[in-house]
Parts: C-alpha cells; sequence; structure tokens
C-alpha cells in the first residue's frame, strides 16, 4: 500500500519548504491526544498536560480533528507560507461558514474512503447533512456529536476550536515553539538549497533545479521510492492513491512532533502538503512496510524461532547449530539467510569460521515482547 506523488512538471516557484506553527501545534496536539502511541515522547506529553489541565475536556471534544486522519483545516493552503501562528489563527478566523465546513467536515468524519457532500449542501435539517452526521456517528460517538455541532453552526464551532487553540498555545505550545523552530528553519534551509536554482545557459531561460524535486524528497523521505519513469515517488503508507501535483504548488512542511507518521493532504483547490518528520526528530532506520512484513514472517516459523533462541545467547557456527538443533547444515543455512536477510541476525567471520549471532537491537525494535518470547 502506497501513495504515489507525480511531481512532473513542477518549476522552482511551485515547491516551498518550511514549518508551520499550525501544523506542528496540530502534531503535537495528537501526541497529547493518544500518548500510548508515542512513548517516545513520554517526557513532553507529561509537562504538556500539566500545563494545560484545564483544557483536557475541550480537547477532548475536538481530538477527532488531529486523529489518525489530520484535518486539512491545520495545514498550509496557499503560497507564499504563513510568517506567525498568529496569521495562521487569523486566517482561520476569517473563513466564511461554507469554507470551514469545506476544510473541517472530511476531518470530523475522519476518512478519505467515502464520499464527502459539497460544503454549501451541509445545511442544518437537510438529508444530506443528516445522512452526514449518521456516518459520523458509526465511526464514534464523538465524530458524530462534532458534526452535529459544526452542520448546526459552524461558525460558532470555528471560533470554539479557535479558544481551545489558542489557549494550547499559551498554555504550552509557544515555549515549545520557540525551542522547536530554529532547527526546523534550518532543516528547511538546507533542503531549499538541495532545490537551488541556476538559470539556462542561453540568455534569458528559465531557471532549473539542479536536483530534481523527486530526487530530494527520496532522500528526504526514509520510505519514499523512485517508480518507473518521469518524477514519481512511492511513499510508504496504509493508503492507495496517485497524486498529480501540478499545477497545484508543493508544499513540503518538516515537523518535530509528527514521527512516526508522514502526511499527504491532496484536497481539491489546495496546495498538496507532505509533512513530515525532520531529520534528527526519528529514530535511525525507519522501516518501510515490506521490511517490516519481511521480520514478522521470518519470526513466523517455529523452527527460526528455535534458531534465533540459539543465536541469543552466544555466537555459533552453522555446523554448531545443526549439531544443537538435530537438522542438516544446509537446512540450518537457509533458515539462518531468512534471518539474516530479514536483518535479524548478524554474521562475522573470524579466521575459518563464520559465527552468528541475533541482532537483539533489531529484535527489539520490534517490540519487547517478541524479544522476550524469543529469550524465554
Amino acid at each position: 500500500m502506497s501513495i504515489v506523488l507525480d511531481l512532473g512538471g513542477l518549476g522552482p516557484a511551485d515547491l516551498a519548504v518550511g514549518p508551520s506553527a499550525l501544523s506542528e501545534l496540530m502534531a503535537s496536539l495528537h501526541v497529547l491526544a493518544g500518548p500510548e502511541h508515542h512513548p517516545e515522547a513520554a517526557a513532553w506529553t507529561a509537562r504538556a498536560a500539566a500545563a494545560g489541565p484545564e483544557l483536557h475536556d475541550e480537547l477532548s471534544v475536538f481530538a477527532p480533528l488531529w486523529a489518525r486522519y489530520r484535518c486539512r483545516l491545520f495545514f498550509p493552503r496557499t503560497l507564499p507560507l504563513p510568517a506567525s501562528l498568529d496569521e495562521e489563527f487569523a486566517a482561520i478566523e476569517a473563513l466564511s461558514a461554507e469554507d470551514f465546513l469545506r476544510l473541517v467536515a472530511p476531518g470530523v468524519l475522519g476518512t478519505n474512503a467515502q464520499p464527502m457532500p459539497a460544503a454549501r449542501e451541509l445545511r442544518a435539517g437537510t438529508a444530506v447533512a443528516e445522512d452526514y452526521v449518521r456516518r459520523c456517528l458509526r465511526r464514534s460517538y464523538a465524530r458524530g456529536e462534532l458534526a452535529r455541532q459544526l452542520v448546526a453552526a459552524p461558525l460558532e464551532l470555528r471560533d470554539r476550536l479557535l479558544t481551545v487553540v489558542r489557549a494550547a498555545d499559551t498554555a504550552f505550545f509557544a515555549e515549545d515553539w520557540r525551542t522547536l523552530r530554529p532547527a526546523l528553519e534550518d532543516h528547511a534551509r538546507a533542503v531549499r538549497r538541495r532545490l537551488a536554482t541556476l538559470p539556462q545557459p542561453s540568455a534569458g531561460g528559465t531557471p532549473i533545479s539542479l536536483r530534481s524535486p523527486a530526487e530530494v524528497l527520496t532522500e528526504l523521505l526514509p520510505t519514499a521510492a523512485r517508480v518507473g519513469p518521469g518524477e514519481r515517488i512511492r511513499l510508504d503508507k496504509l493508503q492507495i492513491d496517485e497524486v498529480k501535483v501540478a499545477p497545484r504548488p508543493l508544499v513540503l512542511v518538516p515537523s518535530a512532533r509528527v514521527w512516526p507518521h508522514l502526511t499527504v493532504k491532496n484536497e481539491p483547490g489546495s496546495c498538496v502538503v507532505v509533512q513530515y518528520a525532520a531529520r534528527g526528530t526519528t529514530p535511525a532506520g525507519e522501516l518501510t512496510l515490506r521490511d517490516l512484513r519481511h521480520r514478522l514472517m521470518a519470526l513466523n516459523s517455529p523452527a527460526r524461532m528455535e534458531l534465533c533462541r540459539h543465536l541469543l545467547g552466544e555466537p555459533i557456527t552453522t555446523s554448531e547449530l545443526a549439531a544443537r538443533l538435530g537438522s542438516s547444515e544446509p537446512q540450518v543455512s537457509r533458515a539462518l539467510r531468512t534471518l539474516r536477510d530479514a536483518g535479524l541476525v548478524r554474521s562475522t567471520r573470524d579466521g575459518k569460521l563464520v559465527r552468528h549471532r541475533l541482532a537483539t537491537d533489531v529484535v527489539q525494535r520490534l517490540g519487547h515482547d517478541v524479544l522476550a518470547t524469543v529469550a524465554r
């Protein structure tokens, strides 16, 4: 499963890179709403929750907007990028009821797998609005209640949302952003340098990029890969989509709080946005879905699991493993190759001997229970 971005036709003026305070606030609220899914941010979560305990109930009401399906309202929509969080708040405050509905209604529903009615049709008391509320309610009570309030009084809900996110900014985010912003801006400048342009040799020629957007994004995003001909990249996500970016702009938003997520927003009438974890904010060696399946399948064998238990205690040769297990050396070699190809076993040469050992750090990253099961 993946999202393919077709970057063909993008010119230098069509690609922007920069942090967004509003997008970072949304990523922070996502972590705060589900701390059990973000153990790497446990210390920050505890500080933020303690700084604004009175916000808990109101943040819970709006939590569907920053759940797995991130609401489009919190991302840049046009170029140039906003300069400050106050500017982003002011843009939300200026939205009409219809524009607010258009940006927020899909986020309340929380999926792009179902068709969305046009915002102008979501009027209180209409069959279309009632069906929309029912669909949100089937996904969760919280989504259904938020949908009901959205349809009944969109501008009142807009103002209530602005009140709570401004309070979150005052309580904990403003201080956090002062720390995070310089590093994110440095990162964005480095990416822009990689996308730097030069004039064509001919007089008056159109500027050309030193590096193509697809080349830079493939290096920038750990789970991205070039696909097929042209400027196309595949992003490893639990979604299936193909996005032709041009003639819209592409906005890259580096984040310190979004990991392990990668967010792609592709709504008509707005720029395409990719929010990603900036380098230095993620654990090393982020896995693709393919690699994760490979590792789990390698462990999904009683014989290979038994092999792992012997490899956990000490470095051991193929012949020694075969003797212990009562198996032939070719059988053990095949099992070792499967585990080694999945990154679960490391082999080192010692003179004429090759010794194998379980990569416990790799297994541990799959989960403490997996390592504990191997170690029994």
